[in-house]
């Protein structure tokens, strides 16, 4: 079976604020950009993986939510508590540092794990938790 991943969904609550982020701070280029009543959605990826993308998105952008669970997609990404991605690099403490500097909330600082790799943590604008992984040896 040749099943390859094409697309992941994240969910944003301000889509300037995540496009300088993911963009400008960990160099993920633009690939398309929609807006369609009222809602965006924003496909961003790296120019090393041109057959990835990340979809950036309204955190309650399926239509068939009730109002109920609207509200509840909102608070769950509002307190931090929905799950990103996870991306590997060739230098954790390169991009820790970049990362860091950009103001974004650090959740875990470079640390060895015993599963080998070395990985870090932080939350995007929106609250969404990114894993950063440097594989070793």
């Amino acid at each position: 079976m040749d099943l390859k991943l094409h697309t992941c969904f994240i969910a944003v609550d301000d889509h300037d604020k995540a496009i300088a982020f993911y963009c400008d701070v960990l160099g993920l280029e633009i690939r398309n950009d929609v807006k369609y009543e009222g809602m965006r959605w924003t496909t961003v990826g790296s120019p090393l993986q041109p057959d990835v993308s990340i979809v950036l998105e309204p955190p309650a952008a399926n239509p068939d939510l009730s109002p109920a669970d609207r509200d509840a997609m909102e608070q769950l990404l509002a307190k931090g508590v929905l799950r990103g991605v996870n991306f590997t690099t060739e230098d954790c403490d390169a991009l820790f540092a970049r990362v860091q500097e950009s103001g974004a909330e650090v959740l875990q600082e470079p640390t060895d794990m015993p599963y080998g790799v070395r990985d870090c943590a932080f939350r995007d604008p929106a609250g969404n938790m990114l894993r950063f992984m440097e594989r070793k040896g």
